[in-house]
């Protein structure tokens, strides 16, 4: 059976990749998830506010507790807190490198247009075979206008775009007014792909200490939904590639995703909770699926459930939606 894809014009031995996560910062471990068998690797990320702290640190010999606005920098790791800093980041991308046979993407993480970009340059010297860009934020200022968020985001990936030779995905929130437009934008600024979707982790509430509570819980089957939905109804659109980040737990999910118009699947919560022997029994299920149902490759299955042959597909998502409303009875 032919599982080979096409991502981001690598050539991956199969759809399944590990997405941006703590697994690379232990290369045995990340021989482990190549020797299970997964297609890739994508580094934990390196945040925008990491590479600013490194900068002021070096221009005023401080950390961030001296800014002039304390209470606001507090709020983020002070600079040891972080798991790698940028040049241990560019230290162990490097040494992925020189031992992983499997493509290594190297994930860089920000918000608004700046000089953390410039950080892409680097991935790329140190070897990266491609690079995701997070633009993770969750807009609370009312007075910016949706259109002003989405053109510094557009500006921020012209800017890495424009800095290195090596293909950049762009990884997205599900929260823009018209997703399906602005991958294709992300796509004419120069993105060889889209990631779908971030996961964002929302606090709580300490009911007994009134205070904002931090937790992180792993994806189930139940999140795949909203990428498959994003998924088939973008694929027909984009000319690159596409990949579903979050909520692929399963041989069957994996199809789905694929059926949707994906090239790759990332995965972190399968694997953190099961292992990387699970990527080999997922591959087996992938397999016996496709030799089930007579298939030879992936290109043969991929896109086929997208929208492509949908001749209203507003029309159609609004009429499923209004066909499960009706359906409850009480």
């Amino acid at each position: 059976m032919n599982l080979t894809t096409d991502y981001l014009g690598l050539k991956l031995r199969n759809p399944l990749v590990i997405g941006a996560s703590p697994f690379c910062d232990n290369t045995y471990v990340a021989h482990q998830l190549e020797d299970a068998g997964v297609g890739a690797v994508v580094m934990r990320s390196l945040f925008e506010e990491q590479i600013d702290a490194e900068q002021r640190a070096l221009v005023h010999h401080v950390e961030m507790a001296a800014e002039s606005n304390p209470e606001g920098t507090s709020y983020f790791p002070a600079f040891a807190e972080y798991q790698l800093g940028p040049d241990q980041y560019l230290r162990q991308l490097a040494h992925l490198k020189a031992s992983l046979s499997i493509p290594v993407i190297a994930s860089l993480n920000g918000s608004r247009p700046g000089g953390w970009t410039d950080y892409a340059r680097r991935f790329e010297s140190s070897g990266a075979d491609a690079i995701e860009l997070n633009l993770y934020q969750l807009v609370t200022d009312p007075t910016r206008a949706a259109d002003d968020i989405e053109a510094d985001m557009l500006e921020t990936v012209r800017s890495v775009v424009g800095s290195v030779k090596i293909p950049v995905a762009v990884k997205l929130s599900p929260f823009h007014t018209s997703t399906a437009q602005f991958a294709l934008e992300l796509e004419h600024a120069g993105a060889k792909g889209v990631v779908l979707f971030n996961r964002f982790y929302q606090p709580d509430f300490n009911l007994e200490d009134l205070e904002v509570q931090s937790q992180l819980r792993l994806s189930d089957s139940s999140e795949l939904l909203l990428r498959l939905r994003w998924l088939a109804i973008i694929s027909p659109h984009l000319r690159g590639s596409l990949a579903a980040s979050g909520g692929v737990h399963s041989a069957q999910d994996v199809v789905k995703a694929i059926l949707a118009g994906a090239h790759a699947v990332q995965l972190v919560s399968l694997v953190l909770k099961h292992g990387p022997q699970i990527l080999t029994v997922t591959l087996q299920g992938l397999t016996a699926w496709l030799t089930e149902h007579g298939y030879e490759n992936l290109d043969q299955v991929r896109g086929a459930m997208n929208l492509r042959r949908c001749p209203d597909a507003a029309a159609f998502e609004r009429a499923n939606y209004i066909k499960i409303l009706q359906s409850w009875r009480v």
